[in-house]
């Protein structure tokens, strides 16, 4: 089985990637890192089924509508949760199967009334949104919150599971990415050792919490599955070339297309002036900037054209996007493969000096 776990440093969100037999499911995708998302499902040869959100969440919008619009993968949240253009509705108990793998829903309300933890099927893992969080919990004081229910689901629902079973939650502020059933039964300071369920209430009660920044905006497009009104398309590509992105978050052109809109592009070649010159060549109407020299020659590009770097194997060049993408050109993309693939689809090149 392929795991993976991400994080959208904006919200502290972490998403989950499960697949198995080229099936996929995502758990919590968050809105803008839906690239990111469709990257990493594309590079592990992936079929995105279905997106499982945790709840509504209030601190960030879900990508669980623009995934189903880029890939057709059903969106499956709580039926309690009352949320518009849910192909699944989920109730305590169903399955979501993927491969020859499945997750078992259970219904742990308290945080809100919609919450949802997914659970592995061999009890392995287990993913808590915010009803248990490590060391913590959600809050219990908007969208139907009841701490009395939230102490309740996760002593019945969640910390029932095998000691060793590993509870993956949907948020952790510190950058601690995991836990366990034993520790948090051992340790959790609000619903592990003795205490009880008055224990929780009071201290649950008491927290005098501000609500979240985004609550106002996150809410009711979570209660559409993260449509935005009036159900704009959001620009998932830019519009200047065909491009693909990478899961490391560089585009890439391939060299096909790069031919095509070569004279609407600044090509940019990161080798060495050897190189430049040597057996594999150079594009047509490439300028020559040195990697090295490349953060002092910034100011030789036009910032408002797009900017294709090239090298030989596209390692160095890729480093160049990142260079540029920090210095403030929005439009830059790397040479797939580099010189090496431009070579191996016989392409023409140039083997003069060129524009240096």
């Amino acid at each position: 089985m392929i795991f993976r776990q991400l994080f959208d440093a904006a919200s502290s969100t972490y998403t989950y990637l499960l697949g198995d037999g080229g099936e996929a499911l995502l758990i919590d995708p968050v809105y803008e890192q839906v690239p990111r998302d469709l990257a990493l499902l594309d590079e592990l040869g992936l079929r995105l089924l279905a997106t499982l959100d945790t709840h509504v969440h209030a601190d960030h919008v879900t990508g669980a509508w623009r995934l189903h619009q880029r890939c057709g993968s059903a969106i499956a949240v709580a039926q309690a949760a009352g949320a518009e253009l849910a192909d699944r509705p989920l109730r305590h108990g169903d399955r979501i199967a993927f491969g020859t793998r499945h997750l078992e829903v259970r219904a742990t309300p308290g945080h809100t009334n919609g919450c949802l933890t997914y659970v592995l099927d061999d009890r392995s893992m287990a993913f808590t949104g915010d009803s248990l969080l490590i060391r913590g919990c959600g809050r219990t004081d908007f969208q139907q919150g009841d701490p009395r229910q939230l102490f309740a689901s996760v002593r019945e629902q969640i910390l029932t599971l095998p000691d060793a079973c590993l509870l993956y939650p949907a948020h952790d502020y510190r950058g601690v990415t995991v836990t366990s059933v034993a520790e948090e039964r051992l340790f959790n300071p609000r619903l592990g050792g003795d205490v009880d369920a008055g224990d929780f209430v009071g201290y649950m009660n008491n927290l005098n919490l501000p609500h979240p920044k985004l609550m106002a905006q996150a809410v009711p497009a979570n209660l559409r599955c993260g449509r935005p009104e009036g159900d704009a398309p959001p620009l998932d590509m830019p519009d200047w070339a065909p491009l693909t992105l990478r899961f490391s978050g560089i585009w890439e052109i391939a060299p096909m297309a790069l031919l095509e809109h070569a004279a609407a592009v600044q090509i940019v070649d990161v080798r060495e002036e050897s190189e430049f010159i040597d057996r594999l060549g150079h594009l047509a109407g490439a300028r020559l900037v040195p990697l090295s020299q490349l953060p002092q020659r910034l100011d030789e590009l036009d910032r408002e054209r797009p900017v294709v770097a090239v090298c030989r194997s596209g390692v160095r060049s890729a480093q160049a996007c990142t260079l540029l993408g920090k210095a403030g050109f929005g439009k830059v993309a790397n040479l797939a493969g580099g010189m090496l693939h431009w070579h191996a689809e016989a392409l023409p090149v140039e083997c003069g000096t060129g524009e240096v």
